[in-house]
């Protein structure tokens, strides 16, 4: 018995040092690597310089349940996904210059919710718990107390300026983070008019959907949620067992359209790519009757990337040469992914939003578009355990809990994960915890896992990017976005116009140098 211990724990320890062996590169072992890349990191801080230039354009990406333990466990992901350990790598979003904390809380609770944070980071103004665009003396569910208590968006602002706008989501686009850029409800369900109660329609409040039509003109329309545009007699184009929702008989797609010059309307891909930016000026695309699918379940012939939607929305934004402010989300799905304890689904949500941040970048220019990623909320989500350099972000701890069994290193506080049965708990292995519909475990049982109260971060690059700092309220951000654009309330912020406009950084510096040549001369 004692042999066949010591050899199991012999093969133990060579398991352990063959995974170590393979992660650990050789020049990591040497003092001489790590006092390089430190000099580096150095370099690149003592060369920052604050752009004070004004912002013609302004990108605020929103990772929707996208607390600090999702970044870091995306960008292992994102780094084994390429064939990496992981650790050692960077998402887009680490590349900004400047970050700040956020403090996420609504007004009436603790722990808040997308609607009540979204009219804080768009609004600018904290709200309650489950309401949209309104001020906090609006209760939730309250109609009658909306009017006089709502508050503008920076969407609105910017259209007010004279800016194209434009909002991508993988949600419905009535959804709680983008309908409080155009809307203003009591209460963030009340998506189609069939969802307004009594007290509601008897005060003249307005569903979601229709304020998302007659409020603000919006150039850019791009998610899910075409059942509450159709009224309940039409048959949906790519689901002919489902119609739309509306009881007031309206097709706000149809009312969309009207007055609009070269707008398209689309549902599916192959129509989405065929369209010619050049020749749009207005797009809604709505490509699920609700919130479009998971990018690990997305039928990649019927609906386009968060990435791919990010990038038409930019071509046909940035033909105004007053510039543009675009709100991108990959709310749900990262959101949607941790409720239920999804951790697959939530992080490759989050990988595919760092994409669509890289390609935004490829597509403007950092001296004159001010771009913000954040989150409106965190998680009980946590990623730790005794594992390995290289361990699978999905994988399981090398060491077993004291009911001797393994446990994964991504795990949630409380959740539908919830597994105990008789005081014990089934056990799992990589090939379990892999699976895209593996749910881990938690201690709470709970239907939907909650969201977290703890901070959340603010990564900032371009102009006037460097006012994100230090922990702030999260009303801060769009107070931030508008007086780097000085659009209102700050249309007197006195700032210049990036002196470069389109020029790229290393173009600039070829111009300069052939300068200098030619003065020399």
């Amino acid at each position: 018995m004692a042999k066949t211990q010591k050899f199991i724990f012999t093969g133990f320890l060579i398991f352990i040092s063959v995974q170590w062996t393979l992660c650990v590169i050789e020049e990591e072992l040497h003092a001489e690597y790590w006092n390089n890349k430190a000099k580096q990191a150095l370099h690149t801080a003592l060369n920052v310089q604050p752009n004070v230039h004004r912002a013609k354009n302004l990108i605020l990406f929103l990772g929707d349940g996208m607390g600090m333990p999702t970044v870091t466990a995306a960008r292992i992901l994102k780094g084994q996904l390429e064939g990496n350990s992981g650790e050692e790598g960077s998402l887009v979003m680490d590349m900004f210059p400047h970050l700040a904390l956020s403090k996420t809380y609504n007004v009436d609770q603790q722990m808040p919710d997308s609607a009540g944070t979204a009219t804080a980071y768009l609004c600018g103004v904290k709200a309650n718990y489950g309401t949209l665009g309104v001020t906090a003396a609006t209760p939730r569910g309250k109609c009658s107390a909306t009017f006089g208590n709502e508050v503008t968006s920076i969407l609105h602002r910017a259209k007010s300026a004279g800016k194209s706008v434009g909002i991508v989501t993988t949600t419905r686009v009535q959804h709680a983070s983008p309908a409080a850029s155009y809307a203003h409800s009591a209460h963030r369900d009340w998506y189609s008019d069939s969802d307004l109660p009594e007290e509601a329609v008897q005060n003249g409040c307005r569903d979601i959907a229709y304020q998302l039509v007659h409020n603000t003109e919006i150039d850019v329309i791009l998610g899910g949620g075409r059942q509450y545009m159709l009224p309940r007699d039409t048959t949906d184009p790519e689901y002919p067992t489902e119609t739309g929702d509306r009881i007031d008989g309206q097709n706000l797609i149809v009312e969309w359209a009207k007055n609009k010059t070269q707008a398209k309307y689309v549902w599916n891909k192959a129509d989405f790519d065929a369209l010619n930016p050049r020749k749009t000026n207005f797009l809604l695309g709505l490509f699920e009757p609700k919130d479009c699918r998971y990018e690990l379940d997305r039928d990649r012939s019927m609906d386009p990337s968060l990435t791919e939607m990010t990038e038409k929305a930019i071509k046909i934004l940035s033909k105004n040469p007053k510039g543009f402010f675009l709100f991108v989300e990959d709310k749900g799905r990262i959101d949607h992914g941790h409720h239920g304890t999804l951790a697959k689904k939530a992080l490759h949500e989050a990988v595919e939003l760092d994409r669509a941040i890289g390609r935004a970048a490829e597509l403007t220019n950092e001296l004159d578009t001010l771009t913000v990623v954040t989150a409106d909320h965190s998680h009980v989500f946590a990623f730790g355990g005794h594992s390995a350099r290289g361990n699978s972000v999905f994988g399981v701890s090398r060491e077993l809990a004291e009911d001797n069994k393994h446990f994964t290193t991504a795990v949630y506080g409380n959740g539908p994960g919830y597994q105990i049965v008789n005081g014990t708990r089934p056990d799992v292995n990589e090939s379990i915890s892999s699976m895209n519909d593996y749910k881990q475990q938690t201690p709470v049982p709970l239907s939907s896992e909650t969201h977290g109260i703890e901070d959340v971060a603010i990564f900032a690059k371009g102009p006037m990017s460097h006012l994100f700092h230090g922990v702030q309220e999260q009303s801060y951000i769009p107070h931030a976005m508008a007086y780097a654009a000085c659009i209102e309330p700050y249309e007197n912020c006195n700032l210049l116009p990036g002196s470069v406009g389109g020029i790229h950084p290393s173009l600039l510096l070829l111009l300069m140098g052939l300068l200098l040549t030619l003065c020399s001369a």
